[in-house]
């Protein structure tokens, strides 16, 4: 089952046109856990020149809910219901990398973390998040090439 479900998260990014457009990479899949990275450009950066805490909530968001889709029972799906990132230090160009890990993996509820880091590992944020685990709906499809993936 973990097997399947990796293949799926790797599946579901590759086709997020989402993800492709905000220039995120998935670096790493394993069960409960998910690299994503994000080579930082200009327009990633803020009216003060750092970056921006939207983007760094966006890629510590996309790690945790990817890392918690790989332990997902099969038939089920899920919902961020909320997302906390505490800012540490700010980011300038380069690559940031969120490391998603789960805490929890629950039948109805779920808790991941994320780390994100840049080039020299220096750690930026540190988010959490909590999932509604769903019966995933008879005849959902994955995602189009237009649509989103997490």
């Amino acid at each position: 089952m973990d097997d399947d479900r990796v293949r799926e998260v790797r599946d579901r990014f590759a086709r997020s046109a989402f993800h492709r457009r905000s220039g995120m990479r998935l670096e790493r899949v394993e069960p409960g856990e998910v690299d994503v990275a994000l080579e930082v450009l200009p327009e990633h950066l803020n009216l003060v020149g750092v970056l921006h805490g939207g983007v760094i909530a966006t890629v510590a968001d996309t790690a945790t809910g990817l890392a918690f889709r790989t332990v997902l029972r099969p038939g089920t799906s899920h919902l961020t219901s909320q997302l906390s990132v505490t800012f540490l230090a700010p980011g300038r160009e380069g690559t940031v990398r969120a490391r998603g890990r789960v805490v929890k993996a629950g039948s109805r509820f779920g808790y991941a973390e994320a780390d994100v880091v840049d080039d020299r590992e220096r750690l930026l944020a540190r988010a959490f998040a909590t999932f509604t685990v769903l019966a995933e709906r008879p005849g959902e499809a994955p995602p189009t090439p237009e649509g989103d993936a997490q």
